[in-house]
């Protein structure tokens, strides 16, 4: 039994190379974990006492679709009014938040060429945003 009301996602294109994924879906999850603070756990602690940082409280399901799929899931995203980050083609080239920010207001919103988008929200609204992708795999 899931005992969560709300879903992390995220959106892989599906022909992404493997260290894009990676490096998409660790960028993506940082926009989610900055607007939700209230998903981030404690602190870890070893039997040590070490301290290790927080992680989220909920799992992240990584999902792929074709770049149509990530077009209608942005689309359905807006629609339903839902805050959600986005990695265009563009911040494959650039090196730094200010150049990142600055390729994705360079692109309207109906020409951004997404990589991948992770969203959090109530289960049924994730799952309708996604309809179509398949569990990363």
């Amino acid at each position: 039994m899931n005992r969560f009301d709300t879903k992390i996602a995220v959106l892989l294109r599906d022909d992404l190379a493997s260290w894009q994924r990676l490096n998409v879906t660790a960028f993506l999850v940082s926009g989610v974990a900055h607007t939700t603070p209230e998903l981030i756990g404690e602190p870890y602690l070893d039997a040590d006492d070490t301290e290790y940082l927080p992680m989220f409280r909920q799992p992240v399901l990584v999902f792929a679709g074709t770049a149509e799929t990530l077009a209608l899931a942005h689309s359905r995203a807006l629609t339903r009014g839902l805050r959600f980050s986005i990695f265009t083609d563009e911040l494959f080239q650039t090196g730094n938040d200010v150049d990142n920010r600055a390729a994705v207001r360079a692109v309207p919103t109906e020409k951004l060429a997404l990589a991948g988008m992770a969203v959090h929200g109530p289960k049924n609204a994730v799952d309708k945003i996604l309809k179509g992708a398949q569990l990363h795999g």
